[in-house]
């Protein structure tokens, strides 16, 4: 048996499933996607990752503002209801969609709706798991394809796998092996429904975590934390927000650090080579190994340090 498949899904993570599904030959008859937002120096209006790759492949897409038929925009959600029914499908898989789905989404499709959690459930639950993993130093995440209901993220698990987290593994680095995972897995998913072949499994009660949304205030950089905790932010917010502090009044970005030998007053610039500039924090030091500042682009430290000299004794502060 071959499903028809409503996608619903944003970002480039979701483009990545959008792709393996019609790899796979399924049938997708309408794609549901954030309506196009402004981008870029110009700022004008660009279409997300998904509706790109649907319209390439000639697949109807959907953009409503709300699918609340009683929100602020009820004619975007009657017109998107409509499509739905128009598009006669068997399962709606959701990836990174963005949009809160109500109960007359999740009840339309006969198999109802797969999202695919870029997680091991519960572990984090909510907008940002990739990143909140990496922070919180976990040692391994994974995805877990997930039978959707009107909670947040709380439904039944269907498949789940696991991914080590390397090291050096930021958000970006992970990211693009979960899409990879997560688009296998839906495949598999759909190829086992298509056959009665999901088993589905509760969530456990313990271990949740939420998992906010990325703040663009969370780049500040407190020095008064330990070596190990500022380092994983870094990578947890790599590529957005970054990290940034204060130095001599001019805001750097700060990308990589490593761990390093040192102490001192915290933000104080220990040690300065081609390697890096050792700087002291709360409890250890870190290496920062690439930098940027405002208006310049991402540079190694022995790039950045040629145009931005850095005298040891210098003290980066929170802004």
């Amino acid at each position: 048996m071959s499903l028809r498949v409503i996608f619903a899904g944003t970002p480039e993570f979701a483009a990545a499933a959008l792709a393996d599904l019609l790899k796979a030959g399924f049938s997708v008859p309408l794609v549901l996607t954030q309506p196009d937002r402004p981008a870029g120096r110009g700022m004008k209006l660009q279409a997300s990752p998904v509706k790109a790759l649907a319209l390439q492949q000639g697949i109807p897409v959907a953009q409503p503002r709300s699918l609340r038929l009683d929100g602020k925009y009820p004619e975007d959600a009657a017109a998107a209801r409509q499509a739905l029914l128009d598009a006669r499908a068997d399962v709606m898989v959701v990836a990174a969609y963005g949009l809160i789905l109500p109960q007359w989404v999740l009840d339309m499709p006969p198999r109802g709706c797969l999202n695919i959690h870029a997680s091991l459930l519960p572990r984090w639950r909510g907008a940002a798991p990739i990143h909140r993993a990496i922070e919180a130093g976990d040692a391994e995440t994974g995805i877990t394809i997930m039978q959707m209901d009107a909670g947040l993220d709380t439904g039944d698990m269907l498949l789940i796998e696991r991914l080590k987290i390397a090291a050096d593994d930021s958000t970006a680095s992970l990211h693009d092996r979960l899409a990879r995972l997560g688009g296998r897995m839906i495949v598999e998913a759909l190829e086992l429904a298509a056959c009665g072949g999901l088993t589905r499994t509760v969530q456990p009660g313990e271990g949740v975590c939420y998992a906010h949304k990325i703040e663009k205030a969370e780049a500040q950089i407190d020095w008064a934390q330990d070596a190990a905790q500022i380092e994983r932010r870094l990578r947890a917010f790599d590529p957005f927000p970054g990290g940034l502090s204060q130095l001599d009044g001019e805001a750097i970005k700060i990308w990589r650090a490593e761990p390093a030998e040192g102490s001192g007053p915290e933000g104080q610039v220990l040690r300065v080579d081609e390697a890096g500039l050792v700087v002291a924090c709360g409890q250890g030091a870190l290496r920062l190994t690439e930098l940027q500042r405002a208006g310049g682009k991402r540079l190694s430290a022995a790039a950045f340090l040629q145009a931005r000299p850095i005298a040891v004794g210098a003290v980066f502060k929170n802004a």
